[in-house]
């Protein structure tokens, strides 16, 4: 795992993507087609902003995955992951993408599952573009998060700490809103991609930066298992990495 830390999240937005694309490009020059994964969020609205306007990456050959979505989320609600990513990144590329694999989970979610499992498997990720939430979840998944599972997708319980974030986020009115389970990318399934592109601004995530980068890993803080990926960086603005050790060197 590697830490690049820069003074504004929209530098650190910057960076981001453009070492994905980089990595998209390396990709693509060594085979004919590339595989990445797409996060949403807050914290991504930057990365996002600049990635769909790097140059040199031909779309029309990649193909992405969706990291998560609510459970019973159709795709026209204000708060639908689908929404975000087809409105902040599909519409906002030069060309459509080799294909998006989007989660639909309104239906049964453990046949979405089965579905995006055979879609995933037998390919090889080139770039996951993920963050980590206020409680130190990967994608939905949240503390204790399962680190054993082969599935690639999952159906997650969501705790009241992320289900508040999305609330404090702005993407739901009440607590009540926010729905209670998600369909996740498992963290196996992330930590099988080749290259990680993590993106992690603002304060309120600095506890869970600290947590995941200076701690032990575990379960209880499951973006600590990105200190086990060689090819991760992790991308924090000056607030975000407010609170970690000053003697280690990153």
């Amino acid at each position: 795992m590697h830490i690049d830390i820069s003074d504004t999240k929209q530098e650190a937005g910057r960076k981001a993507a453009a070492d994905g694309a980089k990595l998209i490009v390396a990709a693509l020059d060594h085979s004919s087609a590339a595989t990445i994964i797409l996060a949403t969020g807050a914290s991504q609205f930057e990365m996002l902003a600049e990635l769909v306007q790097a140059r040199g990456i031909d779309w029309g050959r990649v193909t992405c995955f969706h990291l998560d979505e609510y459970a019973g989320m159709p795709a026209t609600h204000p708060a639908s992951f689908r929404k975000y990513l087809q409105e902040r990144f599909v519409d906002q590329l030069p060309k459509p993408p080799r294909a998006f694999h989007y989660i639909a989970a309104e239906g049964d979610c453990r046949a979405e599952c089965r579905r995006l499992r055979d879609l995933i498997r037998m390919r090889e990720i080139d770039v996951a573009f993920i963050g980590i939430g206020e409680n130190g979840h990967l994608a939905f998944n949240d503390p204790p998060a399962d680190f054993d599972t082969d599935d690639p997708y999952l159906v997650v319980e969501l705790d009241e700490a992320c289900r508040r974030q999305q609330l404090g986020e702005g993407w739901f009115p009440t607590l009540d809103d926010v729905p209670r389970q998600a369909i996740s990318m498992s963290v196996r399934q992330i930590m099988r991609s080749r290259s990680i592109v993590c993106t992690v601004p603002d304060e309120r995530k600095a506890r869970a930066v600290k947590a995941a980068v200076d701690g032990p890993v575990t379960p209880n803080v499951p973006a600590s298992i990105l200190q086990q990926h060689s090819e991760a960086t992790i991308y924090l603005d000056r607030d975000s990495a407010a609170l970690l050790l000053p003697r280690r060197e990153y």
